[in-house]
């Protein structure tokens, strides 16, 4: 697994050297701003994951049933309702499709 190299701190205590023709200064640091935050941000996740991790394998040691995250159930749940209302749509359609047309081909 690859190692984090830089942490927030590493990145806000760096410094470059300033030559005749280099980097505008306050251009780096904003991108140097926009990275430690990436990096916070990486490092929550890291941390919730872990936590998440660690919750799943207390659960497992205990023999309990894993509990599916009720956002995605609903989701899913809410696609099956929607996919059966539009199937039904469908058929309905197909139905009138067949009194409205079927009756103008006899009579003509």
């Amino acid at each position: 697994m690859a190692s984090i190299k830089f942490t927030t701190k590493d990145i806000f205590e760096q410094d470059f050297k300033i030559g005749f023709r280099g980097y505008d200064q306050d251009e780096v640091n904003d991108f140097l701003d926009e990275i430690m935050k990436d990096y916070d941000a990486y490092e929550a996740i890291i941390k919730e994951l872990k936590g998440e991790i660690a919750r799943l394998k207390a659960q497992a040691a205990n023999g309990n049933k894993p509990v599916a995250p009720v956002e995605e159930t609903t989701t899913i749940r809410t696609e099956r309702m929607t996919s059966a209302t539009n199937f039904d749509i469908l058929r309905r359609l197909n139905r009138l499709e067949k009194e409205v047309f079927g009756k103008q081909i006899v009579q003509e």
